[in-house]
This record gives C-alpha cells, structure tokens and sequence, in this order.
C-alpha cells in the first residue's frame, strides 16, 4: 500500500492536533491540518500560532517519582513531536517543565506549515459532514459554536462542561527584587523562582480584598458548570476557607526568605515566561477577578507594588464529551468509525495529557487505515492509564482527568505514598518498555527527561 496516497484530515492544530498531524505525516501520509485561527478566534487565544500555550507556560513536573515525569518519559521513547519541541524551548522552572511559549509555538507552526506531506488550510470547519474522512477531531475545549453543534447532533446529546482560568504574566523588570528573592522549594533546583513573601497580617488583608473583588460572573445558562479542581480559580479556593490558599499555591513550604529572620506565612511563586526572563507568570493564580481589581489587589502583594501586567487573567467555559460512552477502544466515534478524537475534547485535561491523546490517536488511525490493529499500552504504564480511563468502565458522570496515581491498577501490597510512587513508576516502566519493543519503537532522540529526573535526583 502506497502511504503517500492515503490522506487524513486533522481539524484543529493545538498541541493534540499538531502532535497527530506531524506523527500521521513522518509516517507516509498526507495530512490535511484545518485551523480557523486566524480567521476566527477564541476566547483564549491570542495569536495564530498553532499549539499556543492559553493557561500556564509549565507542562508539569519531570520528576522521576511523578506520574507526569513518568508520563512524559513514555511519549519520549515513543518520539513524541511537542515534547521534543518543548525540550528545545525549556526555561528554568524546578522540577517543572517550563516552556517559552512564544517560541514553541512559533517551531510547531513553522515544522508543520513547511512539511512537505502536511497541507495546512485556514478555514473553520462548521460540520462534520464538510471534513474529508478518516479525520480527526482535535479542536479542544473552545470548540467553535457551529462544529460544536454539528457534534451534537452526531451524538446525539448534551456535552458536558467545565470552567478553566488563566493566571497573569507580569513584567520582570517591574518586579521589586530587593523584596522579592530567587529560589526553589527545598533549594532543589538551580534557582527558578521569583518569591514573594506575606506575613500573617498581609495575607489575611489580601484574603479580604479577594473575597470583596468584582468578579466576572457566568452567564445563567453556565451557573451549574463546575470548575477544574488541578485549574481553580483564586477566589474560589478562597471561598473554601482563608487558608485554603496559604495550603495551596501559596504555601511557604520549603522556602525561607533571606532578608527576614520572620518565617514567611505565605508565599507568591512567579515562573519564568520566556527565554530571555523579561516576563514571569503568578504560578496557580488563575482568577476571575475583574480586570481592574487584578491590578489592585495583585499589586498589595510584597515586590509587585509597580507590577506592569503583560496579561491579565480570565476565565472561560471549556466542553468535552463523555468518552466513556461515546468513544470507542481507538477513540473513534460510536457512532461512526472513521471519526477520531484527541485532546482536551476527549476529557483529558492538561497540556501534556491532551498531546499524550493526540499522539496514541496517531498511531490509532494509522493502523486502521491500513487495515491494522494497534493496541494501546498496558494500563500499568501511564500512557496506558490515561487512554484506559478514557475507554475503560462507562460512567454517567465523568470528569475531566490528568495524569494521577488513581489511574494505575492497585499495587498488590499496602505502603507508604513515596514507595508507592516509586512502584507505581519502576511497574510503569517494565510494561512500557515489554510493549514498545514488541511494536518496535525504536525511536533515537536526545534523552532530556532522563537527564532532567537524574539532575532533580542528585538536587534532593
């Protein structure tokens, strides 16, 4: 069979979207990549770059011991497309993978628009019926109304939704660093962190002004949407309690201020944005508050009282299906087999998970253009976990899910959550590599997880 004549469709070019195209085109096969940015926007986008990075710069922790280190480790040796790219345009974040957006996403357009087998087309696709087949679906959570609506009556009832946030970017330069200081949780790491500290009385005035703010509010017909629990906005971790923040994202743990002997009560973390370090991120301050009462409150935080904001935090409704009933085993339709699914639609959550689907998808529809079977990794690899969650037990009420330790079979004996992990990752690995070498990956790429968990490992 000539690969070269075969063409798939993929609409949507985010990470899921440009992870799948870039894998189905390496492999032989003509791809046509559908993206209505710019034509159309989004709610969340800001540019026409194709995998643009809307909530945070950060794919998660590369820890050895971590579910998401582990996750990441498998779409390695597999060679995934946007993990490669995001080694190349990493900034220092800890034990995070920390990406220069604006760059990623900048490679991601530019590898895929110059792809000799990838025809990139500009256009919003408003129905399925318009999309040549085998096609896939990767336009994510901001699914545009007409194609949303075209889905609908494809299966035939309610999507589900959920609410997502985006936290603000602040000027480095505007950043008052003779308050604030550089260092990461536990000195583990070489020093990613800007840190503002509050002591008790400073946080508790900051509680209060968050929970007076203006907020931007939903819409009647969203008032029984819930938020994401990994992506809550500030003021709602705030009506949970006072301190619920203080044990959230800004807790002092492991950090120690060197100007004050007093210990810091609280502590704001900024993640490095870019490259170049002009720009930092509010590390989990997604917020809803309005635009003006952001800048006012942010701004009593110790060392951002001149704060100049590159970008302000919002909120947006994000739909999904429920893929336990919707999906089959290689996440094509129910309802029609030659319709596949990747990414955030498909009820994953993260940048890192959504690209993980995308990249299975890949190899899904591959094989059965072809006439082939792929089977999708064990569900004791993380890989294997997070597709099994998708097309495993049919739940009537499922929820969007990242890369976590209640994915993964049971282990068979009772220990503590550390031993755990290191179980959970050393089992994940075993059956991940049994299945990549009896489908014969052989993928040779520069080892950074690798690297990137031995240096967190000599750090601790």
């Amino acid at each position: 069979m000539n690969l070269d004549e075969l063409t798939i469709s993929v609409v949507g070019a985010g990470l899921a979207g440009s992870e799948a195209a870039f894998q189905l085109a390496e492999k032989g096969f003509q791809v046509l990549l559908f993206e209505m940015r710019p034509k159309k926007m989004t709610p969340a986008h800001k540019t026409a770059d194709f995998a643009e990075l809307v909530c945070s710069n950060s794919f998660g922790s590369v820890a050895s011991h971590s579910m998401s280190g582990q996750l990441k480790w498998e779409a390695e040796k597999i060679g995934s497309f946007i993990l490669e790219t995001a080694g190349q345009n990493q900034v220092p974040a800890g034990q995070a993978l920390g990406i220069d957006r604006e760059r990623f996403a900048r490679i991601i357009s530019t590898r895929l628009q110059e792809h000799p087998r990838v025809k990139v087309i500009y256009q919003e696709i408003t129905s399925l019926d318009e999309i040549p087949k085998p096609c896939i679906i990767a336009t994510g959570p901001l699914t545009a109304d007409s194609l949303a609506q075209s889905l609908l009556r494809h299966f035939g009832d309610e999507f589900l939704y959920f609410f997502d946030a985006i936290a603000p970017v602040i000027e480095a330069e505007s950043i008052d660093m003779e308050t604030a200081w550089i260092a990461d949780r536990f000195d583990k790491g070489s020093g990613s962190y800007i840190n503002c500290a509050m002591n008790k009385e400073q946080y508790y005035f900051f509680i209060e002004e968050i929970q007076k703010a203006e907020k931007t509010e939903p819409k009647d017909f969203e008032k029984n949407t819930p938020f994401f629990e990994a992506c809550m906005p500030i003021e709602e971790m705030v009506r949970r309690g006072p301190e619920t923040l203080r044990f959230g994202p800004l807790s002092p743990k492991g950090l120690r201020n060197p100007r004050s002997e007093e210990r810091p009560y609280a502590v704001v973390q900024l993640r490095q944005e870019n490259k170049e370090a002009t720009a930092f991120n509010m590390v989990g301050f997604q917020t809803k508050m309005k635009y003006f009462e952001q800048k006012r409150i942010l701004r009593m935080i110790p060392g951002l009282e001149k704060a100049e904001f590159l970008k302000l935090g919002s909120i947006h409704r994000n739909m999904y299906i429920n893929p336990t009933q919707k999906l089959n085993q290689d996440l094509s339709s129910q309802n029609d087999p030659n319709i596949f699914f990747a990414g955030q639609i498909t009820g994953v959550e993260g940048y890192f998970e959504s690209t993980c689907i995308g990249l299975l998808v890949a190899h899904f529809v591959a094989a059965k253009v072809q006439g082939k079977m792929f089977d999708a990794p064990p569900r004791e690899s993380a890989l294997g976990a997070l597709h099994h969650v998708l097309t495993g037990e049919k739940k009537d009420h499922f929820q969007p899910t990242n890369i976590n330790m209640g994915l993964f079979p049971p282990l068979e004996q009772r220990m503590r959550k550390r031993d755990k992990r290191d179980h959970l990752v050393l089992r994940a690995k075993k059956y991940f590599n049994q299945w990549r070498q009896e489908k014969e990956f052989f993928h040779q790429s520069e080892p950074f997880i690798d690297e990137m968990a031995m240096t967190l490992r000599e750090l601790s």
